[in-house]
């Protein structure tokens, strides 16, 4: 059979076609596309109740000029290219599967507002295709500062390490809250710090102000430090296990709040943005030199009071050791390693200090994944990544170990005064180690517990972490650095402990 050939008007015609065709495609996909993009479309899947009402409190929406940015401009990036397709189509397929399989209802939208996810559906190019002008001459000093550090920083840093809450009001968190405030109250406040004569539990008592706090007495024992190797998510610096004997001690029921703290910032801080090398009049605790004031606000917005304080640096968490022993007459300090895994264990051997297998508790075994997370157990004595609504929990919240100490596993990574080493527990000779404080030297600090934003195999009594100075401070554009203020960590706190002599 022979192919009967297109005659030349034919072959006009199948042009014309396909270039109609064409053109319709085009067209009804660029409406596609834009309508997608529009602040009515957003609104069908993202159902969350603060989103819109946030955004219209913010200066994306409510300026002097009138103009306002919409959802698009901000969630992805520029028009005109691939990747503004692509990320269309990832942003999509997550939406739809959220909507379908989870509901807005059960999503954690707080979660959700921190720098750490906003990033993944944030994009500085957008950011900059408007704010091209990154010094303008109406820009405060700190602006300025601020601004050409990130132009120095572009593949570290995001717009939103600074502006976060610009797109979407937050009424928590605002610039210009001073920090530092009046933690005295109408209750008594004390003259003498807290009499010990006896080893037993007490309530220190901060002279000038009217906060106190619990002190739990731990009597001095041996116990196996470490984790054997079959235990589940165990990591090679937990390792090997060592038979450690520590002495009698007490340690702070809780982490040092912010009212804690606070007291040793109203009496001590240095002023400036720059840390001053002088020291303050302190009267009779002279010669401490507390904190100058932190870049933005270090409570997250999430409240102080009894909320663990959280962002300073080992330094400050130090400093403020050496002024309570100087207010109270007493040696507070920060727990050895040792010490603190020794109370955290409260007597016991496990994996944690209550019974539990970590692969059950896990959320980062894909079959937990699919199934969902036993938390019956875990969640009665641990604020982790489950449970912690993506913040700090007050006092309360769950029960305490064996020893009667609360949020020892969870809520915040605590310091301890040793420096980390991945082979510390190898270094240290045969036998029974007394009373081990860690290598010599070092370039980190040891931070152990877990966090509100950690899995549950993180919270295991063994595991170990580590400092990381530089990243926590990226966003810091100070020159120097502050030796006081982490600006890019939230999860990390103190515990103190004070000698018996």
């Amino acid at each position: 059979m022979s192919k009967r050939k297109l005659s030349g008007r034919g072959k006009k015609y199948m042009i014309l076609l396909t270039a109609i065709l064409t053109a319709l495609f085009l067209f009804m996909g660029d409406r596609i596309v834009r309508y997608t993009s529009s602040n009515e479309f957003c609104y069908s899947c993202h159902a969350h109740p603060h989103a819109v009402e946030s955004w219209r409190n913010s200066v994306h929406y409510d300026n002097r000029s009138g103009m306002y940015v919409q959802c698009g401009e901000c969630h992805l990036p520029p028009p005109g290219n691939i990747r503004y397709l692509l990320a269309k189509a990832k942003h999509g397929a997550n939406d739809v599967y959220h909507q379908i399989f989870t509901g807005p209802e059960n999503v954690n939208w707080e979660a959700k507002k921190t720098v750490d996810r906003a990033v993944h559906f944030t994009y500085d190019e957008s950011c900059i295709k408007c704010h091209q002008n990154l010094f303008p001459m109406q820009l405060s000093r700190d602006g300025q500062q601020a601004h050409l550090y990130y132009s120095q920083n572009e593949d570290e840093l995001s717009c939103l390490n600074c502006h976060l809450h610009v797109g979407h009001y937050s009424d928590l968190v605002q610039e210009g809250i001073q920090f530092g405030v009046d933690v005295e109250t109408e209750r008594e406040i004390y003259t003498e710090p807290a009499t010990v004569e006896v080893f037993e539990n007490f309530t220190e008592t901060i002279p000038g102000t009217a906060v106190d706090f619990d002190m739990i007495a731990i009597s001095g024992g041996t116990f196996r430090m470490g984790s054997p190797e079959n235990e589940s998510f165990r990591n090679d610096d937990e390792g090997p296990v060592r038979d450690v004997e520590v002495s009698s001690f007490f340690m702070g029921r809780l982490e040092v709040s912010w009212d804690e703290f606070l007291a040793f910032y109203n009496q001590t801080a240095a002023e400036g943005r720059q840390d001053n090398i002088y020291a303050t009049n302190l009267g009779e605790v002279d010669a401490i030199t507390g904190p100058t004031p932190p870049w933005g606000l270090p409570d997250q917005g999430w409240g102080m009071g009894s909320r663990p304080a959280i962002t300073m640096t080992w330094h400050a968490a130090e400093t403020y050791c050496r002024w309570l022993s100087a207010i109270t007459g007493k040696t507070y300090r920060l727990p050895t390693e040792a010490e603190w895994e020794y109370a955290a264990r409260g007597g016991t051997t496990g994996p944690y200090f209550f019974e539990g297998d970590p692969r059950k508790f896990s959320s980062d075994r894909f079959w937990n994944r699919l199934f969902g997370t036993d938390t019956t157990v875990i969640n009665t004595y641990v604020i982790y990544n489950e449970n912690s609504e993506a913040r700090t929990q007050l006092p309360g919240s769950v029960q305490p170990n064996p020893f009667g100490l609360e949020h020892v596993l969870g809520n915040v990574y605590e310091f301890t005064a040793d420096w980390y080493a991945p082979d510390t527990y190898s270094l240290y000779p045969d036998g029974i180690v007394v009373n081990p404080t860690g290598p010599e030297s070092g370039t980190e600090r040891v931070i152990r517990g877990g966090s509100f934003n950690s899995d549950a195999s993180d919270v295991r009594v063994a595991a170990r972490s580590h400092t990381r100075h530089t990243q926590w401070q990226m966003t810091d554009p100070q020159i120097p650095k502050s030796v006081w203020w982490y600006t890019d960590t939230r999860e990390v706190g103190f515990r103190v402990v004070c000698e018996w002599d």
